[in-house]
């Protein structure tokens, strides 16, 4: 019998096939006939099949046999609502949905949210809905304070990882990529750090870790250097010591790991950089970056500065797992960092741009939602007029809050507190319980896991009691990603009740003027108050 060309999509027929009288003009485009490749037996009795080149399909008004689906004839048409696509996100729609009226229900994914008191939401979410668009969901649902530090975490709890998803990324897609079965979910929470490196690139991006740039840019500062790479959505080449675990063994050793625009890699030879001791070791651009949050007990880390590169392969269980391990907190971030900005590139400073432009905007029309005072609302007046005025004058607010220093600390004068008996009412001794920064009765380990998962990042802080003196509290803040504790002590003066953290030098009627008070001036602290850890009920 005749040999079948095995290159020619079966869908559409060749011209020999076409109907009688139809135009010749064919879909196909046949090669040069010089004996080439091209050409093939045809049979006996029967035309030369010739091998044939697709060309892209025009409207055209010729008409199949009716044993050919009809779909395929019909022309490529641009989706109007990408939003309906299927979950490949092709901008054209299928064939066979043409025509077929309304999507089908498998176009709407159900996704479920957790907060970080374990209650669930489950959300209805398009294939094109984004990480930002639920998070901006979320926080209108709760009514919390709008900003772009709420972030949506990938928590993989069986394997101990969590990643801080990007504002660009799908979440059906990242939620399709789960195992059946697995202890995965997300979970709705703030994360201070996630655009840092925007805002404090010199210190997340340590001097020695970018040396061998600075060797060709000895005449450039290397904040400057780091902010030009930061523009040009590059990432700076890093380097340093990491602990690397053997595969399919619990042994950890020490390599030397250099990020190059090619991928990543290590020596096996010190700290060379001859190519003929560089082994590859991950792409990362088909992985993802996660945090290790348990690794001593999982997978015997030898510091708690753990982190893995899983590849998108990867469904479930510890085989396939690059597990690493930094030396302090401040290198695990920085290498963390360089991550990002190798994979995202300028779209992860897009998203940047993007949020600091939505917080311009109003994010709803509706009743106002509850606001905190933070220092962007804070603005110095001066009332020692008949009427306060805004002091626009960036010497004159200097010398204000110095005055105002030197008033708080005055042992005899006490301009803001209330009076004696507004002390001893209960509603004025419990009032700082109604504040997001206040959180009751939590232990110091748990208040460190807490700031750690929201961003260790410079001024992130929370109020609670303290275990030891039953009448006092505690101030917990980040700075330097290590965190401080400040112990807060009631005292009483005169039949009047105030707060002090330096032994009476400087007091304070309650909590809430207490932290209002630090997030103006530093005090004895070293950085102000900027941003309070809060947990929202879903």
């Amino acid at each position: 019998g005749p040999t079948k060309d095995q290159n020619r999509p079966p869908c559409l027929p060749t011209d020999n096939a076409m109907e009688g009288g139809a135009q010749q003009s064919s879909l196909w485009e046949p090669p040069e006939q010089d004996g080439g490749p091209g050409e093939r037996d045809g049979g006996e009795g029967l035309p030369e099949v010739k091998r044939s080149q697709p060309l892209f399909i025009h409207g055209s008004s010729r008409q199949l046999p009716q044993e050919e689906p009809r779909a395929s004839s019909l022309p490529s048409i641009p989706n109007p609502f990408p939003e309906l696509c299927s979950p490949s996100n092709s901008p054209i729609l299928s064939s066979p949905a043409l025509g077929q009226g309304p999507p089908r229900e498998g176009t709407s994914h159900v996704v479920k949210v957790f907060g970080e008191d374990g209650a669930c939401r489950s959300l209805e979410a398009s294939a094109a809905t984004t990480a930002r668009q639920l998070c901006e969901t979320l926080v209108r649902r709760t009514r919390a304070l709008h900003d772009h530090s709420w972030a949506l975490v990938e928590l993989h709890q069986h394997l101990a990882l969590e990643r801080c998803l990007e504002d660009h990324e799908s979440v059906v897609e990242v939620q399709s990529s789960w195992a059946p079965g697995a202890d995965s979910r997300f979970v709705f929470r703030k994360n201070f750090a996630k655009y840092e490196l925007f805002k404090s690139n010199a210190s997340l991006f340590p001097e020695v870790m970018v040396s061998s740039c600075l060797e060709a840019n000895k005449s450039m500062a290397h904040s400057e250097l780091i902010q030009n790479f930061l523009n040009s959505g590059s990432c700076p080449e890093v380097q340093g010591f990491l602990q690397l675990r053997e595969a399919g063994r619990k042994v950890w050793k020490r390599f030397h790991f250099s990020l190059r625009r090619s991928g990543l890699y290590y020596s096996t030879k010190g700290t060379s950089k001859d190519p003929r001791h560089l082994q590859y070791f991950a792409d990362l651009t088909e992985s993802n970056i996660y945090y290790v949050t348990q690794g001593k007990k999982l997978y015997g880390t030898p510091t708690e500065f753990g982190f893995c590169i899983k590849p998108h392969k990867v469904r479930s269980g510890v085989k396939g797992l690059k597990l690493l391990c930094s030396e302090d907190e401040q290198s695990r971030s920085c290498w963390m960092a360089a991550f990002r900005l190798f994979k995202y590139g300028m779209q992860l400073y897009r998203n940047y741009q993007q949020a600091q432009a939505r917080l311009s905007q109003p994010p709803w029309i509706g009743p106002t939602p509850l606001r905190s005072v933070s220092d962007n609302a804070l603005v110095a007046m001066d009332f020692s007029g008949c009427t306060g005025r805004v002091i626009e004058n960036p010497n004159e607010v200097l010398t204000a809050a110095l005055e105002e220093a030197q008033a708080w600390r005055k042992k005899t004068t006490h301009r803001y507190s209330l009076p004696a008996a507004c002390h001893s009412s209960p509603l004025s001794a419990a009032i700082h319980r109604t504040q997001p920064w206040f959180h009751g009765r939590i232990s110091r380990e748990d208040t460190q896991q807490l700031i750690g998962r929201q961003g260790l990042v410079d001024g992130v802080f929370l109020v609670r009691e303290s275990q030891r003196n039953p009448k006092g509290f505690v101030l917990s803040l980040c700075h330097l990603q290590r965190i401080k504790h400040y112990l807060i002590l009631p005292s009483e003066e005169e039949g009047r009740l105030y707060f002090t953290m330096d032994d009476g030098q400087t007091r304070f009627a309650d909590l809430i003027q207490l932290v209002e008070f630090h997030q103006i001036n530093r005090g004895i602290l070293p950085c102000k108050l900027r941003h309070y850890c809060t947990c929202v009920a879903l």
